[in-house]
């Protein structure tokens, strides 16, 4: 793979690779953090983010939070699939918000606003919004960050939640036994799980499951998947309730 940029900053390297057809960021060695299709950074390519997304088959959003860029491949599938959807971001690295915008075709839009800063801290600021979906995604060049499991962060994002809304976690298969189970079972209605081959462990809850036909339902991800480039059913089908 071709190397186009790397940079140090406090946190680590970034760096972005090219193989012709698709670009990558990397936080260190042998790391891969994110990826698009340069001909369609809108349509994801990470099994996990297109998990995540499956969400959008429950909640057409109006307000997205979304902890954590990367390449920012969620986000520009999110403006993709849900156009009127206002996205808040952030992201610990100005190099990584620098980054998905130069080399990742991260849109520049009024409808996806970026602030650096971290995700602990920001979640400690008083409520002022609350929204449809929240995405946690906190990953560096050593794994998962403790933040995105810790009790008073996901505490945090419950309380910023609509009523309808969904929170959805990227975590791993190694934190199947934490206690991030044990608090989002207590708080959540509904929580399903779905783990990749790469070893992903996806979580999505809700206190709200909408009742769709099973007609309304397919029509639903079908028109998802043409905008998003992938089959919606074909990863929900990976999806199941997790055990009480």
């Amino acid at each position: 793979m071709k190397p186009l940029a790397r940079t140090q900053d406090w946190h680590g390297t970034v760096a972005v690779f090219d193989d012709g057809n698709k670009r990558y960021l990397s936080f260190g060695v042998e790391d891969e953090q994110s990826c698009i299709l340069k001909s369609a950074p809108g349509h994801p390519q990470y099994p996990f983010i297109r998990t995540m997304l499956l969400a959008l088959l429950y909640v057409e959003p109006k307000r997205v939070l979304c902890f954590g860029l990367g390449a920012g491949s969620l986000n520009s599938a999110i403006a993709q699939a849900c156009p009127g959807a206002k996205q808040q971001v952030v992201e610990l690295r100005q190099t990584v918000v620098d980054f998905a915008y130069k080399y990742f075709y991260l849109p520049r839009s009024k409808a996806i606003d970026v602030q650096v800063g971290d995700a602990a801290d920001y979640i400690e600021e008083p409520i002022s919004k609350r929204y449809d979906l929240i995405f946690s995604d906190l990953y560096d060049a050593e794994g998962l960050c403790e933040t995105q499991i810790d009790d008073r962060f996901l505490q945090s994002c419950i309380e910023r939640l609509q009523p309808k809304g969904w929170l959805v976690l990227n975590c791993w298969k190694e934190h199947r036994a934490d206690q991030v189970l044990d608090l989002l079972d207590k708080q959540f209605e509904f929580l399903f799980s779905s783990t990749t081959q790469d070893g992903n462990w996806v979580l999505l809850a809700s206190n709200h499951m909408p009742t769709l036909s099973q007609k309304a339902y397919k029509d639903r991800a079908r028109e998802l998947s043409e905008k998003l480039g992938f089959s919606l059913l074909a990863f929900a089908k990976r999806m199941k309730p997790v055990s009480r």
